[in-house]
């Protein structure tokens, strides 16, 4: 097998610039890259948009998903051409689990209690976006950044539909396809216990633990990346 492109695929309230750190050293490593955009509209739409870019690409895939992200790739990750997954302080969703059933089996994390529930237009019906409180998220979704920088990603934050909360996986491809994962033990955003059930389920490769908050590859992006890399290199 040749060495798979790499397809970053970001989480909820974020998008695909939360990568960039992790993107600027994978190309620096002379790797194919790919860091897509997921719409946050439900787990079904989302994840069979990034399997179909998936299916697009020549060649092996390596998904790394963060956060929501790594729900999206547990179902995209059917695609015939994808070689392992990477979960990057994200969501192992068992076949027929919902996020909210998963993060139901654990105390709420510092978010819940900070998320704002807003309207838009969706096929003739009312849909409701989840985002996080302004003044909430430089503390809780984007610890450990600069403050400006975190200033910044708070409002331009991209929400996440509330369907996808209840939205039950279709397909769990960590159960045909290896996987990594590195938990954030410092996460606010996501119980970092979920993080670690959902691996050890799935029964992952490799669990690695960072000490940092949930945008870890923006606060230890040599770290991720070499997580991501060691992956991509077993699977070459």
């Amino acid at each position: 097998m040749t060495s798979p492109t790499i397809v970053l695929v970001h989480g909820a309230f974020a998008d695909a610039s939360s990568w960039s750190p992790v993107v600027e050293r994978l190309l620096a490593a002379g790797l194919s890259v790919a860091a897509p955009p997921v719409f946050n509209r439900s787990l079904s739409a989302d994840a069979a948009y990034i399997r179909s870019f998936a299916e697009q690409i020549d060649g092996p895939v390596l998904l790394a998903g963060h956060s929501y992200g790594g729900a999206v790739i547990t179902v995209a990750g059917l695609a015939e051409n994808v070689a392992g997954l990477v979960y990057v302080s994200g969501y192992a969703l068992d076949e027929g689990e919902s996020l909210g059933q998963l993060q139901g089996e654990f105390p709420d994390s510092d978010l819940s209690a900070h998320l704002v529930y807003s309207t838009y237009p969706a096929e003739g019906e009312t849909g409701t976006d989840v985002s996080v409180e302004v003044d909430a998220f430089p503390e809780i979704f984007a610890a450990g950044l600069d403050r400006q920088r975190a200033a910044v990603l708070a409002v331009s934050q991209r929400p996440l539909s509330a369907a996808a909360f209840t939205e039950p996986a279709a397909a769990a491809a960590w159960k045909t396809k290896p996987g990594w994962g590195i938990v954030s033990t410092a996460d606010r955003t996501i119980n970092p216990e979920v993080e670690r059930f959902g691996y050890r389920r799935a029964g992952l490769r490799s669990i690695t633990e960072l000490d940092g908050p949930h945008l870890i590859m923006q606060t230890h992006p040599d770290e991720v990346t070499a997580v991501i890399t060691a992956a991509a290199t077993e699977l070459s």
